[in-house]
């Protein structure tokens, strides 16, 4: 697999620039290194450039670059390094380093990382297997029980017409017939008018009252109107809605708990910190944010 000039300079500027979704932190690129992590690859102006840097770089890449061959992602990282390391040997020679706005800019992107490497250690991976299992057990026990219906429709344009299906079907004759043969609904005209399984929320009020009154096998004695024009309905099966299985949720079910991990530890932390925010307007504004 190859990559264009255009491709792989696009991969430089956007690592060099700091523009991907989440980068590891040093240890975990060291981690996913399978070489010596302190082993040499480069020297720019007598700095190294080791494994474990060229690793993490990699890592920054970003998920569109993952099927990329080894080579080229290393190719790649490291001319990226290579531009950001002399861009910065570049600021620190020119004194950019010592500038006031760059030292507030270096002080929030410490803070910030720190802020994720705390959340990582403490919340997410203080997660294990058994709590999220405990928590989908949990939700599960709690959730009350869902009907749904499995439902045919014919949907006519006036009233007149409904009626005059339903004495069709009192007639005798087969609801999927007329459903193929009557109905507006062009989902319906070759399944037999067939809407498969629905629950609560999923039809507009008056449809779904009137499905989930009927017994199964009945249809409705007078017709169902709706924003659509009239129906006529019938049930042909119920059932209770099964809950997902848990591999399905498994990641859904974690999320809620990092979630509120992490509230609880900012809830925790910002609880011991003493903050004073100077402009009253400022304050009251924020306090409106921490107390939703």
């Amino acid at each position: 697999m190859t990559v264009s000039f255009r491709s792989l300079w696009l991969v430089r500027i956007g690592l060099a620039l700091g523009l991907t979704a989440a980068g590891l932190l040093p240890a975990a690129a060291q981690e996913a290194a399978s070489v010596d992590p302190a082993a040499v690859v480069a020297t720019i102006n007598g700095e190294v450039v080791t494994e474990a840097d060229l690793a993490l770089a990699i890592s920054d890449l970003g998920a569109q670059f993952a099927q990329l061959p080894p080579d080229q992602q290393r190719a790649a990282a490291l001319s990226a390094i290579i531009e950001i390391r002399v861009l910065a040997m570049k600021g620190e020679s020119d004194g950019i380093d010592k500038d006031a706005e760059f030292q507030r800019r270096m002080t929030f992107l410490k803070n910030r990382a720190l802020h994720a490497a705390v959340v990582e250690k403490y919340v997410d991976e203080a997660i294990t297997d058994e709590e999220i299992r405990a928590r989908y057990d949990q939700e599960i026990a709690a959730a009350p029980p869902v009907n749904e219906v499995h439902a045919r429709h014919i949907l006519v344009g006036t009233q007149e017409e409904a009626v005059a299906v339903i004495a069709r079907l009192d007639a005798g004759e087969k609801f999927e017939d007329l459903a193929n043969e009557l109905t507006t609904d062009p989902s319906g005209k070759t399944s037999g008018g067939d809407l498969g399984w629905f629950g609560p929320g999923q039809m507009v009020p008056e449809f779904e009252k009137a499905a989930l009154a009927l017994e199964v096998g009945a249809y409705t004695k007078e017709p169902v109107q709706t924003q659509f024009g009239w129906h006529v309905i019938k049930v042909e099966d119920k059932r209770v809605r099964q809950p997902p299985a848990y591999d399905q949720v498994k990641d859904q079910v974690r999320q809620i708990l990092v979630r509120e991990k992490y509230f609880a530890l900012v809830k925790e932390l910002r609880g011991a910190a003493t903050v004073d925010i100077a402009n009253p307007d400022l304050k009251k504004a924020v306090e409106g944010i921490d107390n939703q």
